[in-house]
Parts: structure tokens; sequence; C-alpha cells
């Protein structure tokens, strides 16, 4: 066991232990996702409701919990992370918490599931606030969290990992712009796709140290069957399409132009991409790599959602 790793131990509050089961410091992405929708809407010319914005970032946040813990309750079944001798630990081969005896399976799954439960209260009272719509874009965010890991559908078993987190994450923005907006409009697709391949190659680049403990539990992601030196090209496909996409919307007068500083953040994905093209095959150098991406990610997101929200006409 590393040392920076959980322990028993280190738990005696048992209200910090289950918080630290969420692995907090990750669902930043979430919060970003849900500032650039509510910007999207603001943009839009629709004002800001402020209990219709706190309870959408709060119960985004409980959802992405959920869904971490659900996440290691199953890699913990299929024998993933226990397999995970490679794992770039925080960032890769899950929490650890079922692995080093912190919590049982039994109450990472109760937890996990229990997280998602508490979601749907709240999603209903939004959805009396906002309309009827909100119920199939939440419905598809949990069936697409559940579905990622949890059987029979495995999505990132299959290949269809990076797919799963884009619809995930366009629909976390999308979401939070309809609940200020009422209705489903184009505009929070487009702000939402280049974020959310930003994200997706959090979870592309994270297969990399995973690799041989995938291929050993069964789970054939496309770092997996493409192998690291062919795999790490896509890196660099999805890092230009998500900027050049930005680009183009704005080029295209689809987004605003101060949209565009979400453009600012490419140099972070770059530098990435070139460490992961000299490491693919050496986990222990990708560290780097992944911090760089989750920064990239985020910082992208906030400035286009700051692009979006300074460029809203007054009301």
């Amino acid at each position: 066991m590393h040392p920076a790793e959980p322990s028993l131990s280190a738990f005696p509050n048992p209200l910090v232990k289950y918080l630290a089961a969420t692995r907090p410091a990750f669902l930043s992405v979430t919060l970003v996702g849900c500032l650039i929708g509510l910007a999207s809407a603001h943009f839009s010319g629709f004002p800001l409701v402020l209990d219709k914005a706190l309870v959408t970032l709060f119960f985004a946040l409980v959802a992405h919990a959920g869904v971490n813990v659900i996440n290691d309750y199953y890699d913990a079944l299929n024998g993933s992370d226990a397999a995970n001798r490679e794992r770039a630990y925080p960032f890769t081969g899950g929490s650890r918490f079922i692995q080093n005896g912190v919590l049982s399976a039994r109450a990472m799954a109760w937890f996990g599931y229990g997280l998602l439960a508490a979601v749907i209260p709240a999603g209903l009272w939004l959805m009396s606030r906002s309309g009827f719509e909100l119920f199939w874009v939440g419905l598809g965010g949990l069936l697409l969290g559940w579905a990622y890991s949890a059987p029979p559908l495995r999505l990132m078993s299959r290949g269809l990992g990076e797919l799963a987190i884009v619809a995930g994450w366009l629909l976390v923005v999308v979401g939070a712009d309809l609940v200020q907006r009422g209705s489903v409009a184009l505009q929070p697709w487009l702000a939402g796709l280049p974020y959310a391949l930003l994200v997706a190659n959090i979870l592309f680049i994270n297969q990399f140290p995973d690799r041989k403990a995938d291929a050993v539990a069964g789970k054939r992601t496309l770092v997996v069957r493409l192998g690291p030196e062919e795999a790490k090209w896509g890196y660099l496909a999805v890092t230009a399409l998500a900027y050049g996409l930005i680009l183009f919307l704005v080029a295209r007068s689809l987004l605003p132009i101060h949209a565009a500083a979400g453009a600012f953040a490419l140099p972070l994905s770059f530098h990435a991409a070139r460490q992961l093209l000299a490491h693919a095959s050496h986990p222990a150098g990708l560290v780097p790599a992944i911090k760089l991406s989750i920064l990239a990610a985020n910082l992208g997101g906030l400035l286009l959602a700051a692009g979006l929200y300074c460029s809203a006409k007054p009301l």
C-alpha cells in the first residue's frame, strides 16, 4: 500500500471517512459543467434564479459522488482495482477504500446507491419549477453514470467509456441550463461539447496506468484494445477537436467571442499530450500529464463559462 493511500486508522470520524470515499477532489469537473450551463442560460437572457442554481449545483455534485462510489464498488467486484500494481494514486486505481479495508464492498454499494437515490427528490423539485424535460435529462445522466461501470452494460469495459463521459457531461451542462431556461435549447449543447471532450480526455489518459490491470480483469477499454502506443494519438485528436470546436463555434457566431477564452487552456492540454506521447508505455511518468489534463478541463471550462456570462446582454 502506498503511504498516501487511505487506511482505516486515518479516518476515526465516520462522516469524514464517507466524504473521502466520494473522491471529492475530482468533483470539480461537475461543478464547472454546471457553471457552463448556468452561464449559457444567462447569456441567452434568462436571469439566474439563485435557489434553483444552488440546488442544481449541490445535487449534481451528489450524483457525481455517487457514481464515483458505485464505480469503486464494481471495480472491486471485477478485480481490476485489486490487480492494479501500476496505479497512479490518487488519480487511477480507484479510491482504495475497499482494497485497504476502510469500507466494505457492501458499505460502498449501499452508500453509492444511497447518494444516487438522494438526487431523485431534488430532481423532482427542480422539474416542478422548470419543466418535464428535466426528467429525461436527469434520468439519462443517472443511467449513464450507473452504466459506465455496472453490469450488464459496463460501458467503460467495452471501449465506450469516453463516449459515455462526453454524453454525461453534456447532460450536466444541458441540465443546469434547462433548470434556468425552462426548456431544452441548442445553446448549452454547443457550449458543453468542447468541455465534455476535455473531461473525456481525463478518463482516457487514466486508462494508461490501469491498462494491465484492466486487461487482467477483462475490461476492454480503448487503451487495452489498441495498446498504449496506438491509443496515445487519440488523446491528441480529442484535444484538437475540443479546442478547434470552440474556435469554430465562435467563428460561426454560435458562441460569443468571449467564449474563445476557453481555448487559453490549450497549452496545458498540448503539454499533457506531449508527455503522454513520450511516456504512454511507462505509467510512472504519466502523473504530470494526468494533472495537466485535469487542470486543462477545469480551467478551460471556467474560462468558457466566464466568456458566456460576460457576454450576456443587460437584462
